[in-house]
């Protein structure tokens, strides 16, 4: 169906990053486009190509690299690298998760941040996290097998928060809710101790 239907336009507040080369965007270097074919948010090295496109009378539209090599018949001749355990689509994983949901997130003594979190059915003790729900690469995992969970937040937390501690390492997350709080507990807990909502452990 590439090229002969318009897209779905992911919006630009959905990425925090190039859905191609997972570059960040940042306000001066990394301007937004979008791939007239696919609808992913790119930047502009990944936006640098140009296709007839069916859905549009065939006119020329910029699309990215992916789209280009499809529409135009020619394979990439690149096997697809394989991805490293990061590098694994939060639109992949959320749409078949156990739990994901906006969380603040603080590490250590830096201030606290707005982080897409996502359990994912496949790896039920695996904590992912993304800058926004339509990254294509998370900024970090927290295997949560181990973790000692801690529910009762201090008086300078935000409300509604909890925390993972491990040896020296300690995550503080917030929920926006004393209900989503729980529902991550609930699987949170089952994660620390080696098992998975279904009750089978891994």
């Amino acid at each position: 169906e590439l090229g002969k239907r318009a897209p779905r336009w992911i919006r630009d507040n959905e990425v925090t990053m190039c859905m191609k080369c997972k570059e960040p965007f940042n306000a001066l270097t990394r301007r937004r486009h979008h791939c007239r074919a696919c609808g992913h948010v790119v930047c502009w090295k990944c936006s640098d190509y140009k296709a007839h496109l069916e859905y549009d009378g065939n006119k020329l539209n910029k699309v990215c690299k992916d789209c280009y090599h499809v529409i135009i018949g020619c394979t990439d001749s690149e096997e697809k690298k394989r991805r490293g355990i990061l590098e694994i689509e939060s639109a992949e994983v959320s749409g078949n998760s156990v739990i994901c949901s906006f969380l603040q997130y603080m590490e250590k003594s830096k201030p606290w941040q707005k982080a897409w979190c996502v359990i994912p059915k496949q790896e039920a003790l695996v904590l992912y996290m993304y800058g926004a729900p339509q990254d294509v690469k998370a900024l970090a995992t927290i295997p949560l097998l181990g973790y000692a969970v801690d529910d009762t937040p201090r008086s300078a937390d935000l409300p509604h928060s909890f925390k993972l501690t491990q040896s020296k390492s300690v995550h503080s997350f917030a929920a926006d809710s004393e209900e989503l709080k729980q529902k991550w507990l609930q699987v949170i807990h089952l994660a620390v101790r080696g098992e998975t909502p279904e009750g089978q452990s891994e």
